[in-house]
């Protein structure tokens, strides 16, 4: 596992592609080094990690429009149910942002990454800091997160993210709630 450090924005490019170096064509997670890759997915990936940075801030705008125009995109995120199209999901990420404000990341651990020539799949965890909900102070947290991609002419646009807070291990009676 790979740590990034973005403890500001202006390094958060760099970081990115530093993390994206790890990722395999035909479907393969490796340490090897990796053949050239597709200079729009270390884009796309780019800007997720920006609009991360932007939702940590109250600002929802940049990941909506990091989606397919699609019916059946999707989005989990840890403050309700899975949303399913581009309405749903835009409301689910706008009630997200909401809950943030004078965010920052800190930085983002590529777990594994699956890339064919039409697809691929990020796995992370996101460190983050930001105050949240009606806290007056700072929290830092740690969100594990899988984001699928397609692509779509030159570009990649996700299909698919999903973000919670379970980065620990965890006794079986915790999959029963309260």
């Amino acid at each position: 596992m790979r740590t990034l450090d973005c403890t500001n924005l202006k390094c958060a490019g760099l970081s990115v592609v530093v993390a994206v170096g790890m990722i395999l064509g035909e479907g393969h997670a490796s340490s090897q080094t990796p053949p050239a890759l597709d200079r729009h997915l270390v884009t796309a990936i780019e800007q997720s990690h920006l609009a991360l940075a932007a939702i940590l801030n109250g600002n929802s705008k940049g990941y909506e429009a990091l989606f397919a125009d699609r019916d059946d995109i999707t989005l989990g995120n840890p403050f309700g149910p899975f949303a399913r199209g581009r309405a749903q999901v835009a409301a689910a990420l706008a009630n997200a942002a909401s809950k943030y404000h004078e965010g920052s990341v800190k930085g983002v651990d590529l777990v594994a990454s699956y890339v064919n020539q039409n697809s691929a799949c990020i796995v992370e965890v996101e460190h983050d800091r930001a105050k949240v909900g009606d806290r007056p102070d700072f929290a830092e947290f740690h969100v594990r997160v899988t984001s699928i991609y397609q692509r779509s002419g030159d570009a990649w646009r996700l299909v698919h993210r999903h973000a919670d807070p379970i980065t620990t291990a965890r006794p079986a009676e915790s999959v029963l709630g309260k």
